[in-house]
């Protein structure tokens, strides 16, 4: 919030000849709703973050690297039951986290990710995705999988296939409980 907060500053003050008092006058509502709205998503927060904690599913769910409790929340709500889906692979392609297919001649060729499913829970699971590779880049410990996912891909690649796998595991622990568990000081193993 650093430049928000700046320039909410200077809207603020009268004595700032940068803005004309015209503007001043338009701008002082807008940042009047944009501290309370800030203030609406701390408070949202921090009872998503006690809520994951005593909620025995989201628990579980916050166990897998790059899952919080906002993500936890998020899959909890969107998901309707975990149970329909025949897989973690299915799954995954509901959130719209799988390559399309194309196939000729006998060959089948892996495209782009469908994107068909739910933008809200795809984007989450990226951006948690992300985070477990920019964790890894920076030192730590990581699976062998994602380790040579990393050598071989192109890090968006590899953010999107790792986003899958958690989506797999995602729905693992929905549909046969349990807690994950990663090996000894990875990052993301399964």
């Amino acid at each position: 919030m650093g430049k928000i907060d700046d320039l909410a500053a200077i809207v603020r003050d009268e004595d700032d000849a940068r803005l004309p008092p015209l503007a001043r006058i338009a701008l002082l509502p807008l940042t009047h709703q944009i501290e309370a709205y800030t203030s609406e998503i701390v408070k949202l927060e921090k009872h998503m973050i006690r809520e994951s904690r005593q909620d025995a599913t989201l628990s579980r769910l916050t166990s897998i690297p790059g899952v919080g409790p906002i993500t936890a929340s998020s899959i909890a709500a969107f998901v309707p039951d975990p149970k329909a889906f025949k897989s973690g692979r299915h799954f995954a392609a509901w959130i719209g986290l799988t390559p399309k297919s194309n196939s000729t001649g006998g060959k089948t060729r892996l495209g782009r990710i469908s994107k068909m499913g739910n933008p809200v829970l795809r984007s989450l699971l990226v951006v948690g995705a992300s985070a477990v590779i920019q964790h890894a880049r920076r030192g730590a410990k990581a699976s062998a999988w994602l380790t040579e996912l990393l050598r071989r891909r192109p890090y968006k690649v590899a953010a999107i296939a790792l986003a899958n796998k958690m989506a797999r595991i995602v729905w693992a622990l929905l549909v046969r409980g349990g807690q994950f568990h990663s090996t000894a000081n990875e990052t993301m193993a399964a």
